[in-house]
């Protein structure tokens, strides 16, 4: 069938969970977009910080048209080569010894949820369950973790929420001493905030809860959906802290695009998660790994980890520059190429108003609430690209300030 669908077909036939921009993309390269009228936009958004290598990158496609021609699914009854590669490539990597395979970054911190319950029933009693979060927190849309996650906006009206849950706040050490104790089971947080507004967690903050899960024998697990893998400069946030979680949870950029997410832990923990204590149909699948093997090489060189940090202040350079003319942020934060930029008080709420105006002006950028603009590019965008995109930001704000 050769038809050329148009945006009335989202709209007609897809549920309207989302708000898509008014132009379709069909093709990508490198940090560029192509739509359907074959107009150019530059990509600082990155699929939410999934597409770390870039659109249509020639070792990803290469491994995947190569695993492709040899087996595409088993099942979770036979195990396969790429899957054995990467795990054993994250654990000699990582401080864990046993990896658990999935499809999505909610489906990681579901495991994770679950691994650190039946971790504390084993070892201590069932009355050890309560999971503390925090606000702003998000760690995915599945019941459970929607839940978990600290915006109540995305839970509400879906009925009785999963009991044991609690939210402290986030780098408010007073808060969080108030909430954990011995009936804690874990301590889930975000090394860096997404889209709670690329809040970096304070090195002192996750020093103090590593000691407090270690008190009350609580264990500590690092959402690393979002900052993990090179996203930072680090291969793994918590490398960046010198501090080790119990688990870290992995998504968006481990797969680079192809569905494909982990949860990292010891033997002493993942030793209760025995046989068919918990699964996933697509967890290990032959061609996610198989790229997620060439995307890890890629990402966890010094190179590409270097060039992270590097970009970082090109990024914020750019950025101090517009604002200089504009006046229009409040404050840059973030690390490496996980950048928020807060608007400043006179213009609350019109972060989807440059989103949209960005787009017009062939950017692609992401908001992370109504209030900051939030960029989350390929970590080996160029220079050129850069550059590029920064003039079409200025070009943006400019126009953004003279309507406002």
């Amino acid at each position: 069938m050769n038809i050329i669908p148009n945006l009335k077909d989202f709209y007609n036939y897809i549920l309207p969970v989302y708000s898509p921009q008014n132009k379709i993309p069909v093709k990508g390269q490198g940090s560029k977009i192509w739509v359907q009228d074959g107009s150019e936009y530059i990509d600082f958004a990155g699929g939410i910080a999934v597409n770390a290598l870039g659109h249509s990158n020639p070792a990803l496609i290469s491994a995947l048209k190569e695993q492709a021609d040899k087996i595409w699914h088993l099942s979770n009854l036979y195990t396969n080569e790429p899957a054995l590669c990467l795990a054993k490539k994250l654990v000699k990597k990582t401080f864990a010894d046993k990896v658990f395979f999935c499809s999505s970054g909610a489906e990681a911190n579901e495991a994770a949820l679950k691994l650190a319950r039946r971790y504390s029933y084993e070892f201590f009693g069932s009355q050890k369950n309560i999971i503390i979060s925090f606000n702003k927190a998000f760690h995915g849309r599945t019941f459970f973790t929607v839940n978990v996650g600290g915006k109540k906006k995305y839970s509400k009206g879906f009925g009785p929420a999963p009991t044991g849950i609690r939210h402290a706040e986030f780098n408010n050490l007073n808060s969080i001493r108030k909430l954990i104790n011995t009936y804690t089971s874990a301590v889930i947080i975000e090394p860096i905030q997404g889209e709670g507004g690329i809040n970096v967690a304070e090195y002192y903050f996750l020093e103090e809860l590593r000691y407090l899960c270690n008190k009350y024998n609580a264990l500590l697990i690092f959402d690393e959906v979002q900052c993990g893998m090179g996203r930072i400069g680090k291969l793994f946030s918590y490398m960046h802290y010198n501090i080790r979680p119990d688990i870290i949870t992995l998504a968006k950029s481990i797969g680079c695009g192809f569905p494909l997410a982990a949860m990292l832990t010891t033997d002493k923990i993942g030793q209760v998660f025995s046989l068919g204590a918990h699964g996933s149909t697509y967890g290990g699948n032959p061609l996610a790994c198989a790229v997620g093997n060439t995307a890890f090489d890629i990402i966890s060189s010094s190179s590409v980890l270097s060039g992270v940090v590097k970009k970082h202040y090109l990024f914020k350079n750019h950025i101090k520059r517009i604002n200089l003319e504009f006046d229009i942020f409040k404050e840059i934060r973030g690390l490496g190429l996980l950048i928020g930029i807060e608007l400043n008080k006179n213009y609350l709420n019109k972060g989807r108003e440059i989103l949209k105006l960005a787009f017009e002006n062939g950017l692609m950028l992401l908001n992370a609430g109504k209030n900051i603009l939030r960029l989350a590019p390929s970590l080996i965008i160029s220079n050129e690209e850069i550059e590029e995109g920064m003039k079409r930001l200025y070009k943006t704000i400019k126009k953004f300030k003279k309507n406002n």
